[in-house]
Parts: C-alpha cells; structure tokens; sequence
C-alpha cells in the first residue's frame, strides 16, 4: 500500500475552480433560479398593477404565488417524487456525452427547489399578510380577523421553520430542528386548512371551486403519505464491535440498491435514514449504524429487537452510477453502507477506496471478505496502521488507472466537499451528499 502524492492544484483551469466550488454548486443554482423567477413575477406585476388595483390589493393573487411556492417545496421533497426524479435522471444511456450525464447525476440536488420554494413562498405569505393588515389599517379590509389573525400565525410558524433548518442549528440541535420542522409543518398544514375556509367565507365563494383547495388536497396527502405506511418490525443484530452493528430486516420489503429508509424507536420519535444494503437474490435487507451521536450510541449499546419504519424506500445519491461506465467509490468508515450494495449488485464495473479505522477489528471478518469478494482490487486503507490518506489523491489515482467516468463519495461533511471539488475542477464528474435541510 502506497500513499499517492499526485499534485491536485496544477492541471486545474482557473474557470472550472470557481464554477465548480461548493459555493456554486446545483442546490444554491435552483435556489437561485426560484428566486429570480420570483422576482421577475414581481416587478412585472408591480409594473402592470397586478398586485394592486388601485384601490385594494389583489389578495387572491398573491396568495396564488405563496401556493404555487409552497407547494414546489412540499411537493419536491415527496418520496415517490424524489424516486421519478431519480428514475428519469438515470434514464439517460452511457452513450450520450459526458457533460450531459455528469449534469443529470447532480438531480440529488432538488433540495434546492425545496429551499427555494418554502423560502420565496413564506416571503409571499408575508406579503400577503402585509396587504391583507394594509386594507383592515386604511378601512378597506377584505377578509375578517379571523383570516387575518391565522396569517399571521401561519407567517410566524414558517419563519419560525426557516431559521431552525439553518445548517448551524440544524447540526447542533439536530432532535429540535427534527421535532419543530414535524410538529410546526402539522400546525402550519392545519392552519392553512382554517385560513382557505376563512378565505371562502369573506370572498363568498364556494370553497371547491377554488385551484387553492385542490392544491392543498395534493399538500395534504404528501404530508401524509409517509405516515400511511408506519409499520413495527423486528430487527435482527449482529454487533461486530462497539462501534457498529449491522441490522437486518426481513419483512417482505427488498429494497433496491442506491436507496434508504427511516427508522426510529418510537412512532413520533426521531427517525434516521440509513443507506438499504440489500444482497442479490436474498430477501430483505441490512443496515450498518455506526456510533455518529446519542441516537446511534444508544442504538449500539442497547440493541431493540424492534423499530419503527417509515415511508417508502427512497433513492440517494449513489443510484446515479448507472449514468457511468466505470465509477469510483471513496468511503470513509459507515460509508460503506451505501457503498456496499452496488458492489454487490455489480452492475456497474468500479473501484472502491475505503478509510477506516481497524477495518476487520470494527466490521467483522465477514463483511471485509464480502467487500474484497465483489470489487476488483479493493483499497482498504486502515487509518490506525497507514494514518489518514490523502483521499482526492488516492481518487484521482484510481480513475487514471481505471478508466473510470466519475467518483462518488460517501464520507463526512468535510471531507466529501473537499473531494468533490477536488475531482471536478480536474474534469472528473464527482458527487457526494449536500447536507441540505
């Protein structure tokens, strides 16, 4: 084993390193994209009077876009939603050029039209609340009070939503961000609900011949759909070490390779998603929790004979191989959960570059025999023998030798931007997870 000091910075075009820098990667262009549309349906509105007849706001049309926004950035993030989005993405053949499919294995990226939409639409929301206080201060008042005071609650939730969801509290107080983001998005829906019969009543109009409710019918099911398919199940343990276990279900659910599912002690608990292990022509699948935090910690060292599975199987980013001929695949330790399946499925022809800590001491024999068994010429690297390596070194090396189309990496936050990076300002279509909210 052989520490690879290729130098990074040298074959690297000054317009692909800014391009390319997390800065300006695809979550925030969306964002972006949302926004400016936004923008411009304001401004021409604002030019035309569109929002304003001269006398009174035009209420109803800007509660259209704060519906419009809103349903983006509910609608977006739907299971079976995010699954199509996925399945078109990787619908693209091998034999189309590269820069085409090195841009369709960014569709992970939607996060960024989820962001956009409840961000631009809770400004909408407040906008209308603005018009709506507007027309009751200049004795024009459109709606009741009621309307008015549910707005204002509705407008409060949301921003209340938006700040918890920021990347500094969402990682440092990861169980309130879960239980605001739950519990207030419920309050939010429910309100919303009384607000659209509030509405109907002062406008005089009937309720179900309204866009806005069948809309919020469609809102309403999205939200509730992962709900529906709330099941208790058993779970089997193998515990290799302190550090990680290996969980097995068997409940008449095969998962597919590059997909994940929530799991939690209790119904309304904290859920985590964990990457589907499922093996060729074996029922089921497994998962590997290593020690991340009090969740995982507790997990571990009180194994439950019983969780709580919610949702659909959904895809993540590593589905995207099929877009390739030849990928790399750079973990760091519970990395190589998402990793595994598609050495085991072998479908698509890889190289597999994977840092961890006492390998067999803290996987177990069987699963490094499983790994070296279904990947050609596997770099295991044993940080505690060979220290940590230079991983976009290492990745760099193996796609030169390989002849491989892309890398994906499965690793911490850090060390997956700084690969990413790395590879794509060299021309290397590279991918990781976004960390989005």
């Amino acid at each position: 084993m052989t520490t690879q000091t290729t130098d990074l910075a040298y074959a690297a075009p000054n317009w692909r390193r800014v391009t390319r820098h997390p800065a300006l990667m695809e979550y925030r262009r969306l964002f972006a994209i949302v926004a400016l549309a936004n923008l411009t349906v304001l401004a021409a509105g604002l030019q035309n009077g569109y929002w304003h007849d001269g006398q009174t706001f035009r209420l109803d049309k800007i509660a259209d876009m704060a519906l419009i926004n809103l349903s983006l950035g509910i609608l977006i993030r739907q299971q079976r939603v995010v699954n199509v989005l996925f399945w078109l993405a990787t619908r693209i053949p091998v034999s189309w050029p590269l820069w085409i499919r090195w841009g369709a294995g960014k569709v992970f990226h939607f996060g960024g039209l989820h962001y956009g939409g409840t961000v631009i639409g809770t400004l909408w929301f407040a906008f209308l609340l603005f018009a709506m206080t507007d027309g009751w201060l200049s004795g024009n008042a459109q709606v009741s009070g009621i309307t008015l005071g549910l707005s204002s609650l509705m407008v409060a939730l949301m921003t209340l939503m938006i700040l918890t969801a920021l990347s500094r509290f969402r990682t440092r107080f990861h169980n309130a961000f879960e239980k605001i983001h739950r519990f207030a998005g419920w309050t939010v829906l429910a309100l919303f609900w009384a607000q659209i019969v509030s509405i109907s009543g002062d406008m005089g109009v009937v309720l179900t011949s309204t866009p806005a409710f069948w809309m919020l019918c469609l809102i309403t099911l999205s939200i509730a759909s992962p709900w529906l398919t709330l099941k208790r199940v058993t779970v089997e343990i193998v515990k290799p070490s302190n550090h990680v276990v290996l969980a097995r279900f068997n409940y008449g659910d095969t998962p597919f390779a590059g997909s994940s599912n929530a799991i939690s002690h209790t119904p309304f608990g904290e859920y985590h998603s964990f990457a589907n292990i499922p093996a060729p022509n074996e029922p089921g699948y497994r998962l590997a929790i290593s020690r991340a935090g009090d969740w995982t910690g507790a997990f571990i060292d009180n194994p439950p004979s019983k969780v709580w599975v919610k949702g659909i199987t959904t895809s993540g980013v590593a589905r995207i191989e099929d877009l390739f001929r030849k990928v790399v695949y750079v973990g760091t330790g519970s990395g190589i959960g998402p990793i595994l399946p598609h050495l085991l499925k072998g479908k698509v022809p890889n190289r597999l570059i994977w840092s961890t800590r006492s390998p067999r001491k803290t996987y177990g024999n069987d699963l490094i025999d499983e790994i070296e068994a279904h990947t050609e010429n596997p770099l295991i690297w044993d940080t505690v023998t060979h220290g940590k390596p230079d991983l976009s070194a290492l990745a760099l090396q193996a796609v030169r030798e390989s002849g491989a189309e892309a890398v994906i990496v499965i690793s911490n936050q850090k060390l997956t931007r700084k690969v990413v990076y790395d590879m794509e300002a060299l021309g290397i279509p590279a991918y990781g997870a976004i960390w989005d909210s």
